[in-house]
């Protein structure tokens, strides 16, 4: 009998209380002298009305750093009392954003936890961060190099968006065009539509072995970039060029940084309109549906992680073009209520779905993971055991 891997707990830690709509401006502070003219727009274009912040809403400071959301998730797979964080062969974290430049994120995760000696690797990517942590891990155990793993993926997106990290590019526009003074759409947009939060998965070789336990198979996880093909859409620590090509902050003076918000999240929004369904939807989905891995007739749970809920409708008119037709009443997701967590979206919507009771033994799973950095998803297919 050929190996296999298993989930067998998913954790997701959120910081703080839920911060709803009407309450997000007064947690991350107006970018500039007045309210932001584009967040109600925003808002009602990607239908989250609840997420959460690693901020102090008393103090306005942090209240987590990134390793620290990561290390309260992994804690959390020890509630059931059948794990022990304590005889990990395997920590996997994957982030879009770490602490620091270096050490990297994933040792710094560790640090935090405090466990015994072990595999550590932290994977780099936007959205992808997360799904190729779980498959480091995952690899890890179906080769036989371990028995067990834990892949995490977390995000403090936060930690970038207060308002007055913003103050210094204001101050230096123009003073003549002060009564228009405001951040760039680009900016601007992306401090409504991501928030903080963290997940992480168990995995092992065999699956759980107590009674009416449910654990998930692996059955592949498939990821695939677009980079050679598309310039990027969603970046930090640089400008986007003319022609498409990024500039680097190591070529910026430090007070150019400042200045120009250097380090702040941008997304080229007409880019990531024209391209995000087609290279991270119906392309990959058709070649997994031509070589036979995904049959949408099988499919009983969709989960998909989709940035906004603007594109739920055209995320399905991209699964019917590829030839999978999985019915919306078959979707699963927590977009609303838990918000766009980037990396951590996917384990944030799996833990919900493994914990709610609703699954059955036998039943399939399709996860939907795109990346708008430079164009990248993932697909990953799970049975429940």
């Amino acid at each position: 009998m050929s190996r296999q891997v298993y989930i067998n707990n998913i954790s997701a830690f959120m910081p703080n209380e839920p911060v709803a709509n009407d309450g997000m401006e007064a947690i991350l502070q107006p970018a500039g002298k007045r309210p932001s003219r584009v967040r109600k727009l925003i808002l009602r274009s990607n239908q989250i009305t609840s997420r959460h912040y690693a901020i102090d809403p008393k103090t306005g400071r942090a209240s987590h750093t990134n390793a620290q959301l990561a290390a309260e998730a992994v804690r959390k797979l020890t509630t059931t009392g059948l794990l022990d964080i304590n005889t990990i062969e395997v920590l996997a974290c994957g982030t879009t954003l770490p602490d620091q430049l270096m050490p990297n994120h994933a040792l710094m995760v560790h640090g935090e936890l405090g466990i015994p000696p072990c595999e550590v690797v932290a994977t780099a990517g936007i959205c992808l961060s997360g799904t190729m942590s779980l498959k480091y891990a995952y690899m890890s155990i179906l080769s036989g190099l371990s028995k067990n793993g834990v892949a995490t993926a977390s995000e403090n997106v936060s930690s970038l968006m207060r308002g007055h990290l913003f103050a210094e590019e204001l101050q230096s526009m123009n003073r003549e065009v002060e009564k228009h003074l405001e951040i760039a759409f680009e900016k601007d947009f992306l401090r409504w539509m991501l928030s903080d939060g963290a997940g992480a998965v168990w995995m092992s070789d065999t699956p759980n072995s107590v009674e009416n336990k449910l654990s998930l198979r692996i059955d592949w996880i498939s990821q695939k970039s677009y980079a050679g093909e598309v310039e990027a859409c969603m970046y930090a620590g640089a400008t986007k060029q003319e022609d498409g090509s990024l500039r680097g902050w190591r070529e910026y003076l430090p007070r150019e940084w400042l200045e120009q918000s250097i380090f702040s999240i941008k997304q080229d929004v007409k880019l990531l309109n024209d391209k995000i369904i087609d290279y991270t939807v119906t392309r990959p989905l058709q070649e997994l549906v031509e070589e036979k891995k995904v049959d949408a007739k099988q499919i009983d749970w969709f989960l998909p992680h989709y940035s906004s809920g603007f594109f739920r409708d055209k995320v399905y008119e991209g699964m019917q073009s590829a030839g999978c037709d999985i019915p919306q009443e078959k979707w699963f997701t927590n977009l609303e209520s838990k918000g766009n967590t980037g990396s951590a979206s996917i384990y944030i919507i799996l833990e919900e779905l493994f914990h709610s009771g609703r699954l059955q033994k036998g039943e399939r799973l399709l996860c939907y993971v795109p990346e708008s950095g430079r164009f990248s998803t993932a697909f990953m297919h799970f049975t429940v055991v």
